[in-house]
């Protein structure tokens, strides 16, 4: 990959007071539906952001998301044919073509690699959640984060929830000592079923695992890493994003018996324990037909702060109080922020703690996989990597998905 001689930041502010007028721009990597509404969201953020590049393994989803964008950005989607970029390695080229930001919202197995490449190009960086699926994973992102702190380069993470209004309030109060101190967290992500392609005649095994790859561990990190990860992170978040020392979880597959649903569970059960003595609980599930529940609730010696979300933000006991502001989008306020500190040259830097919660994540789930129970030191500094590596990747790769996981006989980190 070409070197750039000049970073984005110097580039957009050398015009001094003339900086807001000039072009940023944006290229997406990962074009489903959730890359493509950040890219959207970027549009809206800023009047001067123009698209103007997009890669992705699948030629169908570069185009669906390209028709998208011209939707909303019109003449501000400035994207030819050569501004397309295909395959495995179509990251290289998005990064590489003249972008000042890029968005990062490939599956999460990619994004240590994606991370690291755009952080030593030079480029601001939007970077969806989970960051990894792996202990070798984190430490590549932790090392990218700190790099881009070096570089003065932006890093917004999609752990969105610290980008919304009320959540910020109302973990702010905690923090600021409004239920007292902090004895246990309890964090709920419960709901049902989702999507799934059938298998095409001309697909191989790769393109299968690639077009279902939330049923893949090995791309997905499993469903705890790819999606209840939030409710981790807000756990951190209450918690003043401290480390666990070890973890202790259950969890297995219940209804997510066909093969279709590739190698992950349907359901985990997970207690963390702090250094000052607080525990923590995560449960999580995906079964159709039973009760949706996604909450937080934290207890201390004088209150208990309650979410659930989309509808309480409350805290009860000596100091109480209801959340009665406005409910922000926090996906655009993502980009607002991005886009502002960019404009600015005052970088946000959510580096550390979209790893560390994809940590834990990572720790929650092989602690149900193995029924070991584990510390944060021994799952972090672990050499098990999932899949394989970036340069591995080929459409006719035979790629062994790891069999189910079976607490007591599964191992990975021997």
């Amino acid at each position: 990959m070409a070197g750039v001689s000049l970073l984005p930041s110097e580039r957009l502010f050398a015009a001094g007071a003339n900086a807001n007028a000039q072009v940023i721009r944006v290229g997406l990597v990962g074009c489903g539906g959730r890359g493509t509404g950040a890219a959207i969201q970027a549009l809206n953020a800023d009047p001067n952001v123009k698209i103007t590049a997009l890669g992705d393994v699948f030629e169908d989803r570069l185009e669906d998301s390209l028709n998208a964008l011209r939707r909303v950005g019109k003449d501000r989607v400035e994207i030819g044919d050569k501004d397309k970029y295909l395959g495995f390695d179509a990251y290289l080229g998005v990064i590489d073509s003249g972008v000042d930001v890029v968005l990062l919202c490939t599956p999460p197995a990619f994004r240590p690699a994606h991370f690291e490449a755009a952080v030593q190009a030079g480029k601001h960086v939007f970077c969806e959640k989970p960051v990894a699926v792996d202990a070798p994973g984190v430490r590549s992102v932790l090392a990218s984060a700190k790099l881009a702190k070096e570089k003065n380069l932006s890093v917004v993470s999609g752990f969105c929830f610290r980008y919304e209004d009320n959540k910020r309030e109302l973990f702010g109060r905690v923090l600021g000592g409004d239920i007292g101190e902090i004895t246990t967290v309890s964090t709920f992500r419960n709901g049902g079923d989702l999507w799934y392609l059938d298998r095409q005649p001309e697909w191989t095994d790769m393109t299968y695992q690639m077009r279902n790859w939330y049923y893949q561990n090995w791309l997905s990190g499993d469903f705890i890493v790819e999606m209840s990860v939030h409710s981790l992170d807000m756990m951190s978040w209450a918690v003043g994003d401290k480390l666990p020392v070890r973890a202790t979880g259950t969890g297995g597959r219940q209804v997510r018996t066909d093969e279709k649903y590739g190698n992950i569970y349907d359901h985990f059960a997970v207690e963390f324990e702090y250094p000052d003595g607080v525990k923590a609980y995560h449960f999580t599930r995906q079964q159709p037909g039973t009760t949706f529940r996604n909450s937080v609730e934290v207890f201390g010696l004088e209150g208990k702060a309650s979410i659930e979300v989309g509808s309480l933000y409350e805290i009860a006991g000596k100091k109480p109080w209801n959340y009665s502001g406005n409910i922000s989008n926090m996906y655009q306020t993502q980009h607002d922020e991005l886009f502002a500190a960019i404009r600015s040259g005052k970088p946000i830097n959510d580096g550390e703690f979209m790893a560390n919660s994809t940590m834990l994540a990572i720790l929650a789930r092989d602690v149900s996989y193995t029924g070991i129970t584990t510390t944060w030191e021994d799952a972090i500094q672990s050499d098990y990597e999932m899949g394989p590596k970036i340069g591995e990747y080929d459409w006719n790769l035979k790629w062994e998905n790891p069999e189910v996981a079976i607490p007591g006989v599964t191992k990975l980190h021997a």
